[in-house]
């Protein structure tokens, strides 16, 4: 088991717990990795864009002039794509760009992420992340306190408002929930803290 500092938010050690192998010694597997956050990069999309087509558009499709003799290059519809108004070429259409991943592989792919980060010395395990009011500048304290290089991720247990409210405006801190964190979210930020409670709930949720 690795024996990693457990901190304050004021960046104070204050006792020291092991980690599990099982979770937090996981070969790096980059290719499931890869194949994980691409399929959740491609869950985000909405699949909603449309245009016309040239057989969708508003008009008819009489020529707008005789083939021969007008001095115009000759046109067989108004419709066309090379139209003002005409009709798009290849025009994208809804669809469901969707990828299945199965529940196995995006474990595997959180926990290799995580050990990675962990064998990097990325990880910060804090006894507890909340605040008594929302308050920005308690939230910029702790991000001072700990001389984070780069975007911080702080996954907790629960959905806290203070916490929320409190980190709203620094953009390179942001909140998850244990029970929703995934690989992807990890490997996008730089630095990952991990509460205490939020590192009991991976296990319960994980552990096998």
């Amino acid at each position: 088991m690795a024996k990693v500092k457990v901190y304050n938010m004021q960046a104070e050690e204050v006792k020291q717990i092991n980690l599990p192998d099982d979770l937090f010694a996981v070969e790096e597997n980059m290719p499931l990795i890869h194949e994980v956050v691409v399929a959740y990069n491609t869950n985000q999309r909405q699949g909603t864009k449309s245009a016309l087509t040239r057989s969708e558009v508003r008009g008819h499709a009489k020529k707008p002039w005789r083939q021969k003799g007008t001095g115009h290059a000759r046109q067989g519809s108004s419709k066309g794509p090379q139209w003002r108004g005409g009709g798009i070429v290849f025009a994208p259409k809804p669809r469901d760009f969707s990828k299945k991943v199965n529940k196995q592989k995006k474990r595997y792919a959180l926990l290799s992420a995580l050990s990675s980060k962990l064998r990097d010395g990325q990880v910060v395990v804090l006894d507890t992340f909340s605040f008594a009011e929302p308050k920005t500048k308690q939230a910029k304290a702790f991000v001072d306190a700990f001389k984070f290089n780069g975007s911080v991720l702080v996954v907790n247990d629960k959905n806290d408002k203070n916490v929320k409210l409190s980190t709203a405006n620094i953009p390179t801190l942001s909140i998850e929930e244990a029970a929703n964190l995934n690989a992807y979210e990890v490997l996008a930020n730089k630095n990952v803290v991990l509460t205490e409670a939020a590192i009991k709930q991976i296990e319960e949720a994980y552990a096998e």
